[in-house]
């Protein structure tokens, strides 16, 4: 398989700027025989310059973009002195990098049967598949409310806030969004209007993060998604594996669908 067959070049079309030398996204170009489904991720690279030549860094990223869009949006933190996220945040608008022509990830709601509600609970970076889901189709045909949680230290944090309240308006998924969806920042350093304080798994715990959103977990009824650091992952699944809540495997479905995004 030559270089060729295995990844194709991209440009850069907007950069947009969350927390300055912290969070950013950006928006490239999409071949048009790229395709994925909501919720998984692609494999961005770029350019190394090292005493030895020329070599290509390569990460995983999970897709903001939906299945539908003619772009391409990823979400990402700079890791300081970061092999790939310093290279990354110093491009701009017109710069190319890397893309690999395979997509990846099991963090999809093909991964479940039946149920109505469907929880994507997130930290940091790890919103970025759910917003992918928020807009196909698919989900708003399977789900009766969907319930976005996502969990920050500082509010500045809350990427993607406005888009994800001014949903009820979409011209295609507002009447869906007005009634079923239910966003739930959470910001955990500061007491911030609006938002819930303390850690997913603690509101999970007391029971306010149900009493919040009116929507109890239920095993016949909730289906649930988790992505974000490794160690909320693994806390959360422990979580609600603890409640009796099964992971879906490959030809198993189960209650939860999980993805540790760095």
């Amino acid at each position: 398989m030559t270089a060729a067959d295995k990844y194709t070049i991209e440009t850069i079309t907007h950069i947009h700027t969350w927390v300055p030398d912290k969070l950013f996204s950006i928006r490239t170009t999409r071949p048009a025989q790229y395709r994925f489904i909501a919720g998984q991720f692609a494999r961005l690279g770029v350019a190394k310059c090292t005493p030895e030549g020329e070599s290509i860094a390569w990460r995983a990223y999970s897709i903001v973009s939906a299945p539908h869009d003619e772009h391409l949006e990823f979400f990402s933190i700079v890791v300081p002195n970061g092999e790939f996220t310093s290279e990354l945040a110093r491009m701009q608008a017109g710069d190319q990098l890397y893309l690999e022509k395979m997509n990846y990830g099991f963090l999809t709601t093909d991964r479940f049967e039946c149920g109505k509600d469907l929880w994507l609970l997130s930290s940091g970076t790890g919103l970025a598949p759910f917003i992918s889901i928020l807009y196909d189709l698919k989900t708003w045909e399977d789900y009766e409310r969907v319930i976005l949680v996502h969990s920050v230290r500082d509010p500045g944090e809350l990427a993607y806030r406005e888009l994800i309240e001014d949903m009820k308006h979409h011209e295609y998924f507002g009447e869906f969004a007005a009634t079923r969806l239910r966003y739930v920042p959470v910001v955990t350093r500061t007491q911030t209007p609006g938002a819930l304080g303390k850690r997913i798994t603690e509101l999970i715990d007391n029971g306010e993060l149900e009493r919040f959103t009116g929507t109890p977990f239920d095993h016949a009824r909730s289906r649930v998604m988790i992505c974000g650091n490794p160690d909320m992952v693994d806390d959360l699944r422990k979580q609600f594996v603890g409640r009796g809540f099964s992971v879906s495997k490959r030809g198993q479905p189960g209650h939860l669908a999980v993805e540790n995004y760095w």
